[in-house]
């Protein structure tokens, strides 16, 4: 493109104003906000990810025929991330005296606990069952009444959940803990104990006496909205990049609006305004044409 002189001004191409060290800083922060937008992306993916490996295990393993906990949980630390949900059946006999209480476990917008009971085993080893959920007592300094399970030998049916993770700043206080971390429980009751995972309860035999507390839920199928979420981050670094050639079009459009070629397009513009029909021109048309 030829430039065009009038007034001492020329037109300016493209270039010229997008390759200015202030358009390429510009440019630079849009690319970063691009590449933030791209690794969000990913990582919605990614978590897409593990919310279907999760909901492929609850279809393969939560309706599984109970397994021996010897066969799927051969050692004391032993668990395999596959196996969660999978059914076990423990029998031995519950240390009542010994029972913990997880705090913070709401349950539909409900605040509750979580009653976990130690198992013992005829062969010493303990299995922590997660025997249910109770209501949050409405003073948190007062005991919880926690329905007695079976006395006497028991077999349980239990699904598998991995050891939980420890919460930096908590621990265990009068028998109630922040996190079912089983090392932690271990070391508190001083036996041989299940530390790789434990079992959210399914069916007790003989059953309870009492009303026992309320099972788990089954775990959701529902994958969440982690692709909207990745396709949303990805059209946001687009439009970065078209905002940008907005940007750079518009600075383009007010530096040339003074040549030659800049002012013959704003008298066009001008007069096809003027020449255009008005609304009281199409209001008077039509009553004409009546």
């Amino acid at each position: 493109m030829s430039p065009v002189s009038q007034q001492g001004t020329q037109h300016v191409p493209w270039y010229r104003v997008a390759f200015t060290k202030r358009w390429l800083s510009y440019l630079l922060l849009t690319a970063l906000f691009a590449g933030t937008c791209v690794a969000l992306s990913n990582w919605q993916f990614a978590r897409r990810d593990e919310a279907q490996q999760e909901i492929a295990r609850v279809l393969t393993n939560y309706n599984a025929v109970p397994q021996p906990i010897e066969s799927v949980l051969p050692q004391l630390d032993a668990f395999n991330q596959d196996d969660k949900w999978i059914p076990v059946t423990v029998t031995g006999t519950y240390l009542t005296e010994d029972q913990l209480i997880v705090r913070s476990r709401p349950r539909e917008q409900v605040a509750g606990v979580e009653v976990l009971t130690p198992l013992r085993m005829s062969n010493g080893s303990v299995f922590m069952v997660n025997r249910g959920w109770l209501p949050a007592n409405a003073n948190p300094e007062d005991p919880y009444v926690i329905p007695e399970p079976p006395a006497g030998v028991v077999t349980v049916v239990a699904r598998l959940k991995a050891s939980e993770p420890s919460i930096p700043g908590r621990s265990m206080a009068d028998g109630q803990l922040a996190t079912i971390e089983l090392p932690l429980i271990q070391e508190v009751l001083n036996q041989p104990t299940y530390i790789g995972a434990y079992g959210l309860l399914d069916s007790e035999t003989p059953a309870p006496v009492e009303t026992a507390p309320l099972p788990a839920l089954k775990p959701s199928l529902d994958e969440g909205a982690h692709l909207s979420y990745a396709f949303q981050w990805i059209m946001f670094g687009i439009l970065a990049f078209i905002g940008l050639g907005w940007a750079v079009r518009n600075e383009m459009r007010i530096r040339n609006s003074e040549t030659e070629a800049g002012q013959a397009k704003l008298a066009e513009k001008a007069r096809k305004r003027k020449t255009r029909p008005t609304e009281e021109d199409i209001e008077d048309a039509i009553l004409d044409s009546q």
